[in-house]
């Protein structure tokens, strides 16, 4: 029987309800946040990246009102189904997809490039949670984590493939969460860690595991130089130092204005905060991260079933580690590997992700 930590937790009339208003709350300052950055970016750069976010967040709240409406159960009985589109889709990106700056991600549906990565981490927190939840008898059978590991694996080698590191590393943050969650014993998550140093260092030395870009941006952030690898994250620093204590200004930007930081609008929109925003702006969009990461928290206590518990662990983990590996980019504490700050930065499959999420922990009961 699975028992939450928080036994004797009350929540709240509303919480109870399935609607948690604080948690819907923080979500609204993140979006208006990215909204906000992106429109000085445009303000700027002449570009037209806000407007585009608002047309993609109105089509966000399909796959929120999805996630929050439909019940969890219903979920779990289509996992199955769920897995296997999953992998027919990054399938087909292989075969099929769309080619930008070297990395084929994306699939062309009329108008709209979708990228089968960002669904395949809904499915894998959901199929896996399935997995474990049908399974919870024999959760402490070596013969389930190893069943575990590879339900993980394959859709993690697929976007791996693409080439994607940082995509696979967040599948990988969710399976670890999930199998935490789930009650797996350590001394088997133990033996996979073990397993996973062999492997990173098998991919370094064997050639064509890791792509040369993939490589120069470990090197680069290990031994950065500005005019070289470490180009992008010594210009988002820089910028984000210049904002001081309160900020050059809202539309003010003179880094941003000048492009000098690149990716402005996806991986380093950060900088964008912290050199208009400055110390305070920075510490205001962390306080609506803070709060929103803490309602999502609160909202897995609320899981009526293993199922919801275990699914909920992993869609947390998949925002945590993109948040933290997005700001460790910005700053210069972990190399550059192409994730997205949740709800802030620009991309149409990475907000609704975002929004599904959200739709799921709303309508945890």
């Amino acid at each position: 029987m699975i028992r939450s930590p928080l036994r004797g937790f009350s929540p709240s009339e509303g919480e109870a309800s399935g609607f948690d208003s604080i948690l819907i709350v923080s979500a609204t300052v993140l979006i208006v946040f990215g909204l906000a950055a992106l429109y000085s970016i445009d303000y700027s750069r002449h570009t037209s990246w806000f407007t585009k976010q608002i047309v993609l967040g109105m089509m966000g709240v399909v796959p929120f009102l999805l996630f929050w409406k439909i019940p969890a159960r219903f979920w779990h009985r289509i996992s199955s189904g769920l897995y296997v589109v999953s992998l027919l889709l990054l399938l087909a990106v292989l075969k099929a997809g769309v080619t930008t700056g070297g990395a084929q991600r994306w699939l062309q549906i009329g108008p709209l490039q979708f990228q089968p990565s960002e669904f395949s981490k809904m499915a894998l927190a959901m199929t896996l949670a399935a997995f474990y939840a049908n399974r919870i008898e024999y959760i402490k059978r070596p013969s389930t984590f190893v069943l575990g590991i590879v339900h993980a694996a394959i859709p993690m080698a697929l976007v791996f493939k693409q080439p994607h590191l940082g995509g696979a590393l967040t599948l990988l943050a969710i399976w670890f969460a999930v199998t935490v969650v789930a009650g797996v014993p350590w001394r088997f998550i133990g033996i996979a860690a073990l397993l996973g140093v062999v492997l990173g260092f098998t991919a370094w030395n064997v050639p064509h595991v890791l792509t040369t870009e993939q490589k120069s941006r470990i090197i680069g952030f290990v031994h950065p130089d500005p005019k070289k690898d470490g180009y992008q994250q010594t210009r988002a620093l820089e910028a984000l130092g210049s904002g001081g204590a309160f900020g050059s200004g809202y539309l003010k930007g003179t880094m941003k204005a000048a492009g000098s930081v690149p990716e402005q609008q996806t991986d380093f929109v950060f900088s964008v905060i912290g050199e208009e925003g400055g110390m305070f702006g920075v510490i205001l969009m962390l306080s609506a991260f803070g709060f929103f990461f803490y309602r999502c928290w609160l909202a897995s206590f609320r899981a009526s079933e293993p199922f919801q518990m275990f699914a909920a662990a992993g869609i947390l983990a998949a925002l945590a580690f993109h948040f933290a590996a997005n700001i460790g980019m910005n700053l210069m504490v972990l190399p550059v590997v192409g994730l997205w700050l949740p709800f802030v930065s620009y991309g149409g499959t990475a907000l609704w992700f975002c929004m599904a999420s959200l739709g799921f922990f709303a309508g945890c009961k």
